[in-house]
């Protein structure tokens, strides 16, 4: 069991993470704007520190992280553009800022654009239209690769609220999509590229909750996924579409 602190904790994939994070014993404490958002039945079993991470000192925020061996930050919107490249910078510099050896191995979100399109030597967040929205994660990827810390960055596609799936079904890759691409792709037009991209998003449609148990069993120091993009992806077969399932596989327990 882990030390474990949480930013964002009340968010749509940050209350998952708290929820299995409890219910598997670890010793949780939590960054959040609005304690009050935080479940009832849980708050007597947390150490809630209310923090607004958009403003709050690097070393103020440092002293929250010390004493923790793990951090999950679940905080932060792409859509918020530079809003979101500034407070991940912020989290990884207060990081930074802890002597190695009281730095937590530390869980980021990112999303399936900044992934590789397999052996192509491209990525999605280069494409045109892709980039428009999704730069941030790119700069986010870019920041932690110039870190020393023990970072692993969650790359999926959109998530949802369905029921998991369980994470021993679904495809998971180390920074690339997590599907086969042909090889020739990589000679594709920007337009082809973008269009070959955009259909196999579906197949990464990810239930929120894989998406935290998928963080939650990989808390060890210098794991396998130790400075790695994660990418995540449905059991062969199913695709996703918002909030309902294209297709189901045969056996999804």
């Amino acid at each position: 069991m882990k030390r474990l602190l949480i930013l964002g904790a009340t968010g749509s994939l940050g209350r998952h993470v708290l929820q299995q994070a409890v219910a598997a014993g670890h010793q949780v404490s939590v960054l959040v704007r609005n304690p009050a958002k935080l479940p009832t039945e849980l708050r007597s079993r947390i150490t809630v520190y209310p923090v607004d991470l958009g403003t709050v000192a690097i070393g103020a925020l440092a002293d929250m992280i010390r004493g923790h061996e793990a951090l999950i930050n679940c905080a932060g919107l792409v859509t918020e553009g530079r809003f979101f490249v500034d407070l991940v910078d912020r989290i990884v510099s207060s990081v930074e800022s802890l002597a190695p050896a009281e730095r937590p191995t530390c869980w980021f979100l990112g999303g399936a654009a900044v992934l590789d399109i397999g052996p192509t030597g491209r990525r999605g967040v280069e494409l045109p239209k892709v980039r428009d929205t999704y730069w941030p994660h790119l700069k986010n990827f870019e920041r932690l690769s110039a870190s020393s810390l023990d970072w692993r960055l969650l790359c999926p596609g959109p998530m949802v609220d369905q029921p998991a799936l369980g994470t021993a079904n679904l495809r998971i890759a180390s920074d690339q999509l997590p599907m086969p691409i042909p090889a020739f792709s990589g000679r594709l037009p920007s337009l082809l590229m973008l269009l070959l991209f955009a259909s196999k998003v579906p197949q990464m449609i990810i239930p929120y909750a894989d998406a935290a148990a998928v963080m939650l069993s990989h808390l060890t120091p210098q794991d396998a996924m130790s400075r790695h993009r994660v990418g995540l992806a449905l059991p062969v077969g199913m695709r996703g579409k918002k909030d309902t399932w294209a297709a189901r596989p045969g056996n999804t327990a």
